[in-house]
């Protein structure tokens, strides 16, 4: 039985993508503003984390509201470590991430990855001006279940 070998395929993982991010503080005490790619934690968040490592340390664990993640990992793997990920309902905004740091935490906005180019682009790149375009945009896109976890 002859073997066909497609060669136009490659085995390669392609690069890792890099984090759309801006750590302009922003209205609301915010320390920045993040736009991730999916609604897959697990995707998302060590490319996050890797990335703010470089501006603001090591991150030790990320807490989320589980209203626009459909799985919340307890861990994710970054650059050979742990990083814990949890939950809140009460104490969390659904539209923030809070990073936990060895000195204290940082709060980032969660732009949706449904929000469009232009309209990430406008709020990441501005200077508060633009806080009341972020209600439309954080309202109820993308699954809210009641915070499963994996």
């Amino acid at each position: 039985m002859p073997v066909t070998i497609d060669r136009t395929t490659s085995s390669r993982r392609a690069p890792p993508q890099s984090a759309r991010l801006s750590l302009t503080p922003a209205p609301g005490g915010l320390d920045g503003m993040w736009w991730p790619r999916s609604r897959a934690l697990t995707r998302e968040l060590p490319i996050l984390t890797a990335a703010l490592a470089g501006h603001w340390g090591r991150i030790t664990g990320v807490t989320v509201h589980p209203a626009y993640w459909p799985v919340i990992p307890r861990w994710v793997s970054v650059a050979g470590r742990t990083v814990r990920v949890g939950w809140f309902t009460e104490a969390q905004d659904p539209h923030r991430l809070t990073l936990s740091l060895p000195d204290g935490r940082r709060d980032v906005l969660v732009i949706p990855p449904e929000t469009g180019a232009e309209a990430a682009a406008r709020l990441m790149a501005g200077d508060g001006t633009d806080a009341p375009a972020l209600t439309p945009l954080i309202g109820p896109a993308g699954p809210s279940p009641a915070g499963r976890r994996r």
